[in-house]
């Protein structure tokens, strides 16, 4: 299985420059997506865990990812270094 590098957010894959977030002068962060990091911050600096969670699994149902996809990329979250405690 390949190794790909995740949003260390909400876990999408960064598999373009497209979708990287952003830092303050402009350039791309190889750690978090763009819609969770833009201009050097978080997006939503107060969301928690369980949230991310619940927009995780929203999006994913919207795309008619099947159930154990979505579960398996809720599972991951808590490993994320946003998360990590």
């Amino acid at each position: 299985m390949e190794n790909k590098t995740l949003c260390q957010s909400c876990g999408m894959p960064l598999d373009s420059e497209e979708v990287k977030g952003t830092e303050k002068n402009g350039s791309k962060n190889n750690e978090y997506c763009k819609y969770c990091y833009e201009n050097g911050a978080f997006t939503d600096p107060k969301m928690i865990l369980k949230e991310m969670q619940n927009k995780v699994k929203n999006q994913m149902k919207r795309l008619e990812h099947h159930e154990y996809e979505i579960q398996k990329a809720i599972n991951i979250l808590p490993a994320l270094k946003r998360w990590k405690s």
